[in-house]
């Protein structure tokens, strides 16, 4: 499946890294939406298209693992990628079992999150790299 113009859900209850990740994102051509809650990601997730997920680990309620295990219900195929400004082992084992296409370290740079997504959306879906801006 050839996707055109891929949407990617960022999921963060900072609504600054949130706003942030989006600037990093829409000038390289992909749609996004946002959501503060794992919560709010499942509904975004069960009404629209999203392409790629990337989430913060540490949120209230559900965290980043427990959204992911949530979304695979609805989308098994979509491609996850998790934040968290204190990874450790535990985490880490964690993401892996949930199938978590990259986990990356806050602070993040916006080299680190275009290459990833980059290569989930090319790895699933075909889309074709672009270069970094």
């Amino acid at each position: 499946m050839i996707v055109t113009a891929p949407s990617i859900l960022i999921t963060d209850d900072d609504r600054g890294f949130r706003e942030t990740v989006r600037g990093m994102l829409e000038p390289r051509g992909f749609r996004t939406v946002t959501a503060s809650s794992g919560e709010e990601a499942l509904k975004i997730v069960s009404l629209e298209p999203v392409h790629l997920l990337l989430l913060d680990m540490h949120m209230p309620r559900l965290t980043g693992i427990e959204t992911v295990h949530r979304i695979r219900q609805l989308n098994s195929r979509l491609p996850c990628v998790l934040l968290s400004a204190a990874l450790d082992e535990m985490i880490i084992r964690q993401a892996q079992l949930a199938d978590v296409f990259a986990i990356l370290a806050k602070p993040v740079s916006r080299h680190d999150i275009t290459n990833t997504v980059d290569e989930a959306l090319r790895r699933i879906y075909g889309w074709p790299k672009t270069e970094d801006h």
